[in-house]
């Protein structure tokens, strides 16, 4: 969860400002919390309390209104209707890491990814997102290698991660879909050494630059841990409210702060 949150704030000032290399300030002052964040730990607070994503979803979003959501989910915060609108958007992905710490077995793990992607992106390709995002953290945690994660989401989910990270920066660009944005997540992690390494090579696919960080950095947590002086600069930037669930959540589930 830190790790998502990390990649967050690092990949926040190049989402709209794209960069095609990893020689880059890791924080800035730009470096600041988005919907990735938000709905990371809207999750995390569904996972502790009664388990309604799309309350949590909805009353932390309309607390949170201005931090650059979709325009279909920042229309949905704004409406009392609730109802899942098909998306495939990466939004699914984002937001889940919490699930992969809350659960110790895959069908679990694949059940409660999809009950969370469901209540707003129902598509098909917005349940695949979330769930390969939220077993990778699992299989992490179980201490499967990068090889073994990587095997076991093309398998399961078809992404193709065969990809030289090299090429793939050459020609990816800007896209919110799960389809589009996750499996190059992946591969920036896939090619990665560190945590650091793994958010850094997210941030310089140029593409959505904030969200493929945080994915990168939510598996890349169990994977390799994150130095200590990266979390200070992630628990610092929190403000009052969302620290507290964040810190209450890695104490339950056991998370290294």
């Amino acid at each position: 969860m830190i790790g998502a949150i990390a990649g967050d704030m690092v990949g926040a000032p190049y989402e709209w400002d794209r960069i095609k290399t990893e020689d880059f300030p890791l924080f800035s002052a730009r470096s600041i919390l988005t919907d990735d964040t938000a709905m990371t730990v809207a999750t995390a607070h569904a996972l502790m309390t009664d388990g309604d994503y799309c309350s949590s979803y909805w009353s932390i979003g309309r607390e949170y209104p201005f931090l650059g959501y979709g325009t279909r989910f920042a229309a949905w915060i704004k409406t009392a209707s609730h109802e899942p609108y098909n998306s495939f958007g990466n939004g699914s992905a984002m937001r889940v890491s919490p699930v992969g710490y809350a659960f110790d077995r895959e069908d679990l793990i694949l059940a409660e990814a999809e009950r969370s992607a469901a209540v707003s992106h129902n598509h098909p390709e917005g349940i695949k997102g979330a769930q390969a995002v939220a077993l990778a953290i699992w299989m992490a945690r179980n201490k499967a290698t990068k090889e073994d994660i990587g095997k076991a989401i093309t398998a399961r989910f078809g992404y193709d991660l065969s990809r030289p990270l090299e090429e793939v920066r050459l020609t990816h660009e800007f896209d919110e879909t799960c389809q589009g944005s996750v499996p190059e997540a992946f591969i920036a992690l896939l090619a990665s050494n560190s945590f650091e390494d793994a958010v850094r090579k997210a941030v310089s696919l140029g593409g959505d630059a904030d969200t493929q960080a945080c994915i990168a950095g939510a598996v890349a947590e169990p994977l390799f841990g994150i130095p200590n002086e990266i979390k200070a600069q992630v628990l610092g930037r929190l403000d009052p409210f969302m620290l507290d669930i964040t810190q209450r959540f890695c104490e339950k589930y056991g998370i290294a702060l």
